[in-house]
C-alpha cells in the first residue's frame, strides 16, 4: 500500500466529526433562540447575534491572511446575499417562533430545498425532474399538514397563520439567495465575505429595532447569557466555519444529510429543552417535508 493510499482513509476520517457537531450546533440553536426571545425583542436579538458572529469570523479571516475588505467585484453579491440569506432569513425565523412552536418553525424552514427547485425553473431555466416534482408534492403535503392545526385554532398565538407564513418566507429567501450565489459566485475569501454579510444583516436588524422602538433588555438571567454565548460562538461563528470545512471535504450527499439532520435535532431539542409536544398532524407533516427535502438533495445515481 502506498503512502497516498494509506493517507486517504485518515483524511476521510478527518471530517467525520463535522456533520454531527454541525447538526447539534444548528439544531439546538432553534430552542436557544426561543429562550432568548423570552427576554429580548427579536430585532435587537438578531442585531446583537449577527454583530457578534461577524466580529469573530472577521478576526478568523484576518488571522489566516485575508485582507480587511473583499474584492470590489464581490460587493453586489455580498449585498444581495446579506439581504436574502442573512437578514430576511434570520428575522423571519426569529419572528416565526413568536407565533408558532419551535419544532414547527424549524421543519417548515427546512422546506427550502424544495422551494429552491421550484424557483430554479424561472430563474435559472432548470426544469424540475420527475423526482423533483414528487419532492414538491411531498413538501406541499407536509406544509398542509403543519398548517392545518395552525389555521384552524382560532386566535391562539401558537396557532397563528403568521407562524406558518414566516418560516416559508425565510425558506424562500434562503432558496433565492442560494440561486443568486449559484448564478453569480462570490470572489475572495469565504469567511471574510460571510463576515461582511453578517455585518450588513446586523445593520438591517438594528435599523428594524430602531424603527420598531425596541429597547435593550434589562437584567438578563445567567442562563440566557450562556445561551446567547452558545448562539454567537458555536451556532453562528463556529457553525458557519464547520459548514465551509464540510463543503470542502465531503460530497454533496453528506452535506445534504447534515442539513436534513438540523430540523430533526431542532424538534428533539424543542421537546427536551422547551417542553414542546408536537400534535398528531405535526409528525406526518415533519416526515413529508423532510422526505421531500431528502429526495431533492439526494445526489443522482452513480455520482
Amino acid at each position: 500500500m502506498t503512502g497516498s493510499q494509506s493517507g486517504a482513509p485518515a483524511a476521510a476520517r478527518g471530517w467525520l466529526w463535522i456533520p454531527p457537531l454541525l447538526a447539534l450546533a444548528w439544531g439546538l440553536n432553534w430552542p436557544a433562540v426561543k429562550l432568548m426571545l423570552s427576554v429580548s425583542p427579536p430585532f435587537t436579538l438578531r442585531a446583537a447575534g449577527l454583530a457578534g458572529a461577524a466580529l469573530l469570523l472577521g478576526v478568523a479571516a484576518l488571522a489566516r491572511g485575508s485582507g480587511l475588505l473583499p474584492p470590489r467585484a464581490a460587493w453586489p453579491g455580498i449585498a444581495i446575499s446579506s439581504l436574502l440569506n442573512v437578514a430576511i432569513f434570520n428575522l423571519a425565523s426569529a419572528f416565526a417562533q413568536l407565533h408558532t412552536s419551535t419544532s414547527r418553525a424549524a421543519v417548515l424552514t427546512y422546506v427550502m430545498p424544495v422551494i429552491t427547485v421550484v424557483l430554479a425553473w424561472p430563474l435559472l431555466g432548470e426544469r424540475p425532474t420527475r423526482r423533483a416534482w414528487i419532492a414538491v408534492a411531498l413538501g406541499a403535503a407536509g406544509i398542509g399538514l403543519l398548517a392545518w392545526p395552525a389555521l384552524t385554532s382560532g386566535a391562539s398565538r401558537a396557532g397563528s397563520w403568521i407562524g406558518v407564513l414566516l418560516p416559508l418566507v425565510g425558506a424562500s429567501s434562503w432558496a433565492a439567495g442560494t440561486l443568486v450565489s449559484k448564478r453569480w459566485p462570490l470572489e475572495g475569501d469565504r469567511l471574510l465575505n460571510l463576515a461582511w454579510q453578517l455585518v450588513i444583516g446586523a445593520a438591517v436588524a438594528a435599523t428594524g429595532a430602531w424603527l420598531a422602538g425596541e429597547r435593550p433588555p434589562g437584567p438578563i438571567p445567567p442562563a440566557v447569557l450562556a445561551t446567547f454565548a452558545f448562539h454567537v460562538v458555536i451556532a453562528m461563528a463556529a457553525g458557519y466555519g464547520l459548514w465551509f470545512m464540510l463543503l470542502e471535504r465531503a460530497d454533496a450527499g453528506v452535506s445534504a444529510m447534515t442539513t436534513l439532520a438540523v430540523p430533526v435535532v431542532g424538534v428533539a431539542g424543542a421537546m427536551l429543552l422547551a417542553g414542546e409536544r408536537p400534535g398528531a398532524l405535526d409528525w406526518p407533516g415533519f416526515a413529508a417535508v423532510l422526505a421531500g427535502a431528502a429526495l431533492v438533495m439526494r445526489p443522482p445515481a452513480g455520482r
